[in-house]
């Protein structure tokens, strides 16, 4: 007989993927057991320990998995461009749309003339999307304010994002994400006043989970972000980095000389920032959505990251100029089918490898004894049918903290 153990709520009545070392690690007709928002116990359900009095909850079918983490996002702007985008099609340039005040400019005003309520609003109806395909732990930065006023807004509505709705929100500092129009030639400028008085600034408010830059060559150089990135240090926040995006500016391998949580596009990168990457622990932080958008046909090199070990991870990159992505079960198909992933090493991707890119691996990613208990119940016979099917909103469970999520 099993033996006894105290409960407050048992899941069963589906098979259980559990995600531990980022394989589908799949218990058949599984159990998982939750005791004070944690998971107390994870296994067959004919050895589940008795517990008299917890809640049983029996889906009859499908699979569990742990909650989707969105851990690279841009969910809180102002406006959008969905008029560039058909202006890209119709062949105008994106340097004749940003020289007419269009591209990041655009989104840089329409962020600054908007109030936090209404950045709350927008920002709230593309969360809505994202939490209902199974996220319950997501990445927001800052980044289209370029003030520190404005970009303190963004993170004041992040917070107020996680305080409002039953989902982990972490936050990002972005600054170093384009020169603002005011400091025209003027980058060094800028970075001096990035890391001097915004980064301790917004460290002391305490509304920064990380610190985020764009090393590239049309936003800031390798010396500039380790500028920042010794700025961060001295604030006591981890670092990021959007890099090699664009072209190969060793962006990754410095991201891993500062032992950066993530590194993040890398379309470029090379196979010594891959060296450097599984060295530090740094997770390749893949993102489709925008290779999608830009047409790219220069691809991450996932083989290289296969081979010497550096987790990757998903993510939906949701931004206005770039990634207009409210899915991210859709980034899994294109993390497939773009970047030739498995589609274990995508779900691998939205689970314990995005929550190593936050910092969250010891309680978030994988189904296991101790860790919080968030997980997803998918109408589904296999995991690998969420990265085949295309479109349409799947009738989920979702469970956030070991309560069924309204």
């Amino acid at each position: 007989m099993p033996a006894t153990q105290r409960f407050d709520s048992i899941w069963l009545g589906a098979d259980v993927a559990t995600l531990r070392q980022g394989q589908y690690g799949m218990i058949k007709d599984g159990a998982v057991a939750v005791a004070k928002g944690r998971i107390a116990w994870v296994g067959p359900r004919a050895d589940l320990p008795a517990s008299p009095g917890a809640a049983r909850h029996d889906f009859g079918g499908g699979v569990i998995t742990p909650g989707f983490i969105d851990c690279h996002t841009h969910l809180v702007f102002g406006g959008n461009r969905s008029l560039e985008f058909e202006q890209r099609l119709q062949g105008v340039s994106y340097a004749d749309i940003a020289a007419a005040g269009g591209g990041i400019l655009s989104t840089v005003n329409a962020t600054r003339g908007a109030g936090e309520e209404e950045l709350l609003a927008t920002a709230e109806a593309r969360l809505s999307m994202l939490m209902a395909e199974g996220v319950t732990c997501i990445e927001i930065k800052s980044g289209y304010g370029l003030t520190l006023d404005d970009e303190i807004k963004m993170l004041r509505v992040a917070r107020r994002i996680g305080q409002k709705y039953p989902i982990q929100v972490r936050t990002t500092f972005l600054a170093a994400h384009a020169l603002p129009p005011e400091y025209r030639g003027r980058a060094d400028e800028y970075i001096d006043v990035v890391c001097e008085r915004w980064i301790p600034e917004v460290a002391a408010l305490g509304l920064a989970d990380a610190v985020d830059g764009f090393c590239e060559h049309l936003a800031f150089s390798p010396a500039q972000i380790a500028r920042v990135f010794a700025a961060a240090r001295r604030a006591g926040l981890p670092v990021k980095l959007h890099a090699e995006q664009l072209s190969s500016l060793g962006g990754s391998a410095l991201a891993a000389r500062w032992q950066a949580l993530s590194a993040d596009h890398l379309e470029y990168a090379t196979e010594d920032d891959a060296r450097a990457m599984a060295s530090s622990g740094t997770v390749a932080v893949l993102l489709p959505g925008a290779c999608y958008m830009l047409r790219e046909t220069q691809l991450p090199p996932v083989a290289l990251f296969r081979r010497h070990g550096v987790p990757m991870a998903l993510a939906s990159d949701i931004n206005p100029g770039t990634s207009p992505a409210c899915s991210l079960r859709l980034m899994i198909n294109m993390g497939c089918t773009l970047f030739r992933l498995t589609p274990e090493e995508a779900l691998a991707g939205v689970t314990l490898n995005a929550a190593r890119a936050l910092g969250l691996g010891d309680t978030l990613g994988s189904l296991e004894t101790g860790k919080l208990a968030d997980f997803v119940h998918w109408p589904v016979k296999h995991p690998a049918e969420l990265a085949y099917w295309l479109g349409g909103q799947m009738p989920v469970t979702v469970v956030y903290r070991g309560e069924r999520r309204r």
